[in-house]
């Protein structure tokens, strides 16, 4: 059967959807701009012979045997601004990366710098050239065969299954359902309309489809063009990914390691559909599309589905899945109380539980704060649900905060109720005061712990007078209950408590917060402080530093403002980067600060638990939580984020009257510490129906990647108001690299079935990273400066000798990491790659140059040797001499990095180390030394900011050494499965080069 151009129901849309649709494109021509090597552009049209032998264009003032490029002299295609001149500082910002493409072409690589009016034009042209650059004069069919492709034969043979009268033909209702269940999520009326079109168009209207007419449309309906012009990138035959296809992809695209070719052909018989393609072991177009779509593929990476994080660190190292007013479906002040609030937060993983404890009408204790007195619920009742969900979505400890409002006599039967309810659950071991901290997730698995007030160790009767809280008073006072006014002199609030709740109280006991200075020198680590949203805000802006640090011990609970009265949210992400672990959301109000609770808590399996940035637990850290540039000893990191497509968007909730047409666009936001915090959206997909292609780049500076949050947001442009369709929060720590889907949800958080973004991700450190170097007219690259991290005088002579021993290692440790990374900078620029490209598709890409002409120069690569060299035999292009040149620097420059590394990583050690004796007699010298007040806090700062910066200079270098025996490994890996390696029968253990430094202890 003969593939066809397809034409989508909008006019002027060209739906490229197969490589004759490509070729067919470029044998009609189109309008290009030819850009110059002094960045002046050109319009002129471009085609393709009618021999498929050459590109032509015109007009031209070469005669027109010159003003053309013959296919078989085209060395390699390049999608975006891949060439110097592109990359060229005048033209950089005329026209996106996604419009501009090179051909690379002639013994001498020359480069012929292109650009089109819009991505899918790019589209067709790199995915036509690179089947004819494979293939010749082969048709765009199944190469050398006459035979139908697998997907035709696949797509009949299910049309044979549904002609149950096997006359050649089946009711149209048939063919929708049976391209619906195909393709989940397609529309009825899509469908449907595709089918009239092409009944028209054939003349051969009627209730009935014959077998061609289906396979048409089914190709035409089913295939995305985005993953189909990826196919052909990799194909070697440009119809299907075989075995070694796949695996390369996998590799070199998606990051994935230690991939066999048995695990290949597991994805090929789970994902192809056809029973040919199975046995073959090719993968097709609709089982690559399957591929992508699957779980196996999420843009969320699995590690982090079950608990892969450390649990044995103390409970003030974790942030805790916290809920305010749980048990509210609705607002705080017009809510009702409804049990099954409970059942909810617990089933998301909540470890933390607010219950307000006020008199019950019955002489037994009631839950409920909603003004309504009627919509109360016994204390009993949700502590017996409390009992049966627990544990039933996490394993780890669950800490309920009593806030108590009723009288000591009821107080009596709340503790029985507890105890007999939750029995060996509770939690009431007394805190070991040998201990400095609390224990850990782990060793306090399926116990519950009462947060609460405990009568003084001086109190003796069967009850006594306790400070109050201030949480829960908005609440009392709406419902007439406030009865005890506030002491003369604004002082603490006094209550009754009774003996039985106090002893409940173990290793979360509630104290007043006076200042950091009080709590540092007298506050036991099982105390705990409650913060108001205002007053937690406020330490959060002036003493950023004291609050990290006063979480180090000690657990902080943040509960929203009293006047938030309709339940709304404050910004969780304000009180975690100071360290603060339990800050109680509203779970019934969904909406960004719900989405970013959300899905922070995805990434330690769900278990309302996650680690906190080492910056933040080790005893001697510099962490300003207010920072606006790059942490010292925390490596810098670049997303690069492309979003391509959107598919089955659904129309904005209540967008009736706009009709079908959804125009939307997405946005990318990065949730984190002042510093990360950044917005970027796509153009709007103008009259897109509900698959729209984006084909955008984004690009994000993350300074603390533990502490970002990536959240896509797809919104409708309207003029009247941006109507929401769809959100996902994902933490950076989870992002897979590669192409990924992104499972669309609804502003509740529901999944939305089968509506997703198709995005490409690419992580890379800072200084390798981002945009290509600009140049200036000249062509000479402006230099920057290098910036050394350097230690802080603290005003000791004795603690600042020791850190001035660290100076010169900080220097080699810096020019060794940075030559590394410029060299390889340099090197992929020059093979055309992004600086997100692994080492493995550099030399890929080196050798396909090499395979892909007749009169290719002679270049090896000797893997006999540890650090291969690439050499050349006999004279080689410009091009590839300088390609030669910067492999060299790289080789080189990798190589002092590997002999160097372990000297310098001792040195800086040794100083970390040398450091941290001083730290237990730091007081002592303080004192000895007289320094006070502004003094004393700088000399502290100081001294903490040079341990982290040893520490954190040390661990780049560690994974520096890392990376540059792994890009070693890869440089075999590569020259030995693609041909250009020479005696590289042993390619080096990986574990051999591999071997890392010692972990640094914190």
């Amino acid at each position: 059967k003969k593939k066809t151009v397809s034409f989508s129901s909008m006019p002027n849309d060209r739906k490229i959807n197969s490589t004759a649709a490509c070729i067919s494109l470029m044998l009609e021509g189109c309008e290009l701009k030819k850009v110059r090597s002094n960045s002046r552009m050109y319009s002129r049209f471009f085609v393709l012979d009618a021999d498929m032998r050459s590109v032509r264009w015109e007009p031209s003032k070469k005669d027109s045997e010159k003003a053309k490029i013959e296919i078989k002299s085209v060395k390699e295609v390049r999608v975006g601004k891949k060439t110097p001149v592109l990359r060229s500082n005048g033209l950089s910002d005329q026209f996106p990366d996604e419009c501009a493409f090179s051909i690379i072409y002639g013994d001498n690589y020359e480069s012929l710098d292109l650009v089109a009016s819009s991505a899918d034009v790019v589209s067709a042209w790199v995915m036509g050239l690179r089947y004819l650059v494979s293939y010749g004069k082969h048709s765009p069919e199944a190469p050398g065969t006459g035979h139908p492709s697998l997907r035709t034969s696949w797509i009949s043979s299910v049309f044979d299954l549904a002609d149950l009268e096997k006359s050649g033909r089946i009711p149209v209702s048939r063919a929708v359902q049976l391209i619906k269940a195909l393709n989940p999520g397609m529309k009825t009326s899509t469908i449907e309309l595709k089918f009239k079109e092409l009944q028209k168009a054939s003349e051969r209207p009627g209730t009935e489809v014959a077998c061609d007419l289906f396979v048409e449309a089914y190709c035409e309906l089913c295939t995305r063009p985005e993953i189909f012009f990826l196919l052909v990138q990799f194909s070697s035959n440009k119809e299907y990914l075989g075995v070694k296809d796949l695996l390369m992809f996998l590799e070199v695209e998606q990051g994935m390691e230690g991939v066999t070719e048995e695990k290949c052909l597991e994805i090929v018989s789970k994902y192809e559909p056809s029973k040919e393609g199975r046995e073959k072991g090719y993968l097709a177009i609709d089982g690559f599309t399957r591929y992508l779509l699957s779980a196996d593929c999420s843009i969320f990476d699995p590690q982090h589905r079950k608990v892969c994080q450390d649990m044995a660190q103390p409970l003030s190292h974790y942030y805790i899945s916290s809920a305010h007013s749980a048990c509210l479906l609705e607002d705080n002040f017009w809510g009702r109380s409804d049990i099954t609030g409970y059942i909810s937060a617990l089933g998301l993983g909540c470890r933390s539980i607010e219950l307000v404890l006020w008199d019950g009408p019955e002489g037994e204790p009631v839950v409920y704060t909603s003004p309504s007195a009627a919509s109360c619920v016994p204390f009993r009742a949700v502590v017996g649900l409390i009992d049966q969900h627990a544990f039933t979505a996490s394993a780890y400890p669950l800490i309920l905060c009593l806030v108590v409002r009723c009288s000591a006599p009821q107080q009596r039967l709340a503790a029985q109720c507890l105890r007999k309810t939750l029995g060996e659950k509770l939690y009431l071991e007394p805190p070991n005061p040998v201990a400095s901290y609390l224990p850990s997730p782990e060793e306090l698995k399926g116990r519950i712990l009462i947060k609460g007030k405990k009568l003084p160790p001086t109190c003796e009767d069967s009850e006594g007078e306790v400070s109050d809280e201030e949480e829960g008073w908005e609440l009392a006072r709406r419902l007439g209950q406030e009865d005890r006014e506030a002491p003369e002199g604004g002082g603490l609030r006094r209550v009754r408590l009774s003996r039985e709740l106090s002893e409940l109280v173990s290793l979360c006991q509630a104290v007043p917060f006076q200042d950091f200075e009080s709590s540092r020198r007298g506050q036991r680590y099982w105390e705990m402080c409650s913060f108001s949203e205002v007053e937690a805000g406020r330490f959060a802006n002036e003493c950023p530093a004291e609050l990290v640090s006063y979480n180090k011990r000690f657990l902080s609970r943040i509960y929203p403002s009293p006047m938030r009265i309709d339940a709304s949210n404050m910004n969780p992400q304000d009180f975690w980067k100071c360290g603060c672990q339990m800050v109680a959301m509203n779970y019934q109000t969904p909406g960004l600060m719900m989405d970013l609770n959300a899905g922070w808590f995805r990434q330690n399996g769900a278990c309302g638990y996650v680690l906190r940035p080492a910056i933040m637990r080790e005893e001697v850290s510099y962490f300003s939580a207010n920072a606006k540039d790059s942490l010292p000893g925390v490596p810098a990191q670049l997303l690069h984020l492309k979003v391509i497509s959107g598919q089955n968007l659904p129309k904005p909730k209540g967008s009736g009257a706009k009709g079908e047409v959804v125009e939307p666009y997405v946005c990318a936001e990065i949730h984190g510490i002042p510093a990360d915090c950044a917005e970027h959206r796509t153009k709007t997909a103008l009259q897109s129906g509900d698959n729209p292609i984006f084909d955008e780049s984004l690009e994000f500076q993350i300074n603390l990647p533990e502490l970002a949050v990536l959240r896509f947001v797809v919104l409708d442009d309207d003029y009247i108001g941006d109507e929401f369709i769809a959100q996902y929060t994902i933490p950076f720590e989870c992002l897979q690299p590669g192409y990924r889907h992104v499972p669309l949800q609804s502003l509740a958080g529901e999944p939305l079935p089968h509506a997703t973004l198709f995005v490409h991700v690419a992580i890379t450190d800072r200084r390798g990273g981002g945009k290509g170097h600009r140049r200036g007219l000249a062509g000479r690259r402006g230099r920057r400066v290098r910036e050394y991290t350097s230690t802080k005088a603290t005003g000791i002579k004795a603690i600042d000798e020791v850190f001035r021993t660290a100076t010169q290692p900080l220097r080699e440790a810096t020019d060794l990491r940075e030559n590394v990374q410029n060299a390889l900078v340099s090197f992929k620029e020059l093979c055309g790659l992004t600086p997100a490209a692994n080492m493995k598709q550099c030399i890929l890409t080196v050798s396909t140059w090499l395979l892909h002409s007749d009169s290719a120069p002679s270049v090896t690569l000797n893997l006999a040797e540890q650090y291969p060299p690439m050499e050349a035999q006999g004279p080689i292009p410009d091009l590839l001499r300088k390609v030669l040149t910067a492999y060299e620097t790289m080789i080189q420059t990798s190589r002092t990095l590997i002999e160097s590394a372990d000297a310098v990583y001792g040195k800086l050690i040794q100083a970390q180390q040398a450091g941290m004796d001083f730290h237990k007699e730091l007081h002592r010298i303080e004192t000895k030394e007289g320094l006070r007040g502004r003094k004393l806090q700088k000399a502290l700062e100081s001294f903490a900011w040079n341990i982290t910066v040893l520490k954190g200079q040390a661990d780049l270098l560690k994974h520096a050494k890392a990376e540059a025996l792994d890009n070693l490994w890869q440089i075999h890996n590569a020259g030995q499965s693609c041909g250009i390696g020479r005696n590289g029968s042993a390619s080096p253990e990986p574990s051999r080069l591999r071997a890392p430094l010692e972990p640094i202890p914190e």
